[in-house]
């Protein structure tokens, strides 16, 4: 059944997308086969259906029964381009994620703003200037408006996500290092062996390394005595020891972690 959806899919995606560009820029689809493409695309999302049903009665969650369906990585970047919309969103009505009773927030998109707004407006100077380069050719002038349009709201949801997703301490148990919609890094507070003020500009690729820039550069540097595992925009997942990132206030991360980290256990029997 996986291999039929396979099939099935790799025939109805393309098919679909060129469909779409031709009714966008204004050519006739003969009847027959706008009627074929459709029957197929509905194929797809009934095989992928069954294909689901079938993965979630042999008990995996749902996240992993729709790998089943479709790709991680494809899931992963839809996922991923919906969470800058959402990011936007709550970016306007002053939200952040995650934050709850318990929870301390640091932020960390303070020094990446000038640079985002001034790819946002680069962006939004090129959408201008390309639709007056198309005015005599509206169909191919509608389309590139649209996807210009979707590259400024792309560039302001990616900082939109980095200032409503926070760095979290949890509970004083977890500190969550995030980086925009893709990164979101659970390392337990007794799997920290140090953790160090350390501005970085330059970072090289290294084996168990992870490095969260924020415009280029990092500011706090944990060395981990248990490794965890990073998990990469397309899912790829490896164990890393040393995790740098940054954080507009350094200072004050360093110190609410390691006050958490230094503080007295409670005694046997007593209510936490």
């Amino acid at each position: 059944m996986r291999r039929v959806l396979k099939a099935v899919g790799y025939a109805a995606l393309p098919a679909e997308v060129l469909l779409v560009v031709c009714l966008a820029a204004g050519l006739a689809v003969p009847a027959p086969l706008l009627y074929a493409l459709e029957l197929l695309a509905v194929t797809a999302v009934l095989l992928g259906v069954l294909v689901y049903r079938r993965a979630r009665r042999a008990g995996l969650p749902p996240l992993r029964a729709l790998y089943e369906v479709v790709p991680e990585p494809v899931v992963r970047l839809v996922r991923h381009e919906l969470g800058l919309l959402v990011s936007l969103v709550r970016w306007a009505g002053r939200r952040r994620h995650g934050i709850r009773d318990g929870v301390e927030a640091f932020g960390h998109a303070r020094d990446q703003a000038a640079i985002m707004y001034g790819f946002a407006f680069v962006c939004a100077v090129e959408t201008v200037g390309v639709h007056l380069l198309l005015r005599d050719a509206p169909a191919i002038a509608r389309v590139m408006l649209v996807l210009d349009v979707y590259s400024v709201l792309f560039v302001l949801g990616l900082h939109a996500a980095s200032v409503t997703r926070p760095h979290l301490l949890e509970d004083g148990r977890v500190l969550r290092l995030r980086q925009g919609c893709h990164t979101d890094l659970a390392v337990p507070l007794d799997a920290i062996a140090s953790v160090r003020h350390a501005p970085l500009f330059t970072h090289e690729k290294a084996e168990g390394e992870l490095n969260l820039q924020v415009g280029g550069q990092t500011s706090v540097t944990l060395e981990l005595a248990s490794p965890v595992e990073a998990v990469g925009l397309l899912g790829k997942r490896r164990e890393v020891r040393t995790v740098r990132f940054h954080a507009d206030d350094p200072k004050a991360l360093l110190a609410a972690v390691r006050r958490v980290r230094t503080a007295p256990s409670p005694a046997p029997g007593t209510p936490v």
